[in-house]
């Protein structure tokens, strides 16, 4: 069967599998064919990679605070239990 190149709506819906590098080899070419010739397609998926690349540099969000109460309680009393 041959190959036939990826339009535009399969890259959207293939681009975070071609990132996480879980795409076979046939796939990733044509993926990469695609890009080759669609500046759209490479565009998205630049705007793709610099989001995740600036969400990795976020602060992770606190914990709710019924969570860190519930935390320090424990701990409490797992100090106490080893006294």
């Amino acid at each position: 069967m041959p190959y036939s190149m990826f339009v535009c709506r399969e890259i959207v819906e293939l681009v975070t599998d071609f990132a996480e590098g879980k795409m076979g080899f046939w796939d990733r070419l044509r993926f990469q064919l695609h890009l080759g010739m669609c500046r759209h397609c490479r565009e998205y998926v630049r705007q793709v990679r610099l989001t995740v690349k600036l969400a990795s540099l976020l602060p992770p969000p606190p914990p709710p605070p019924e969570v860190e109460v519930e935390l320090l309680k424990r701990f409490r009393d797992w100090r106490s239990s080893r006294s």
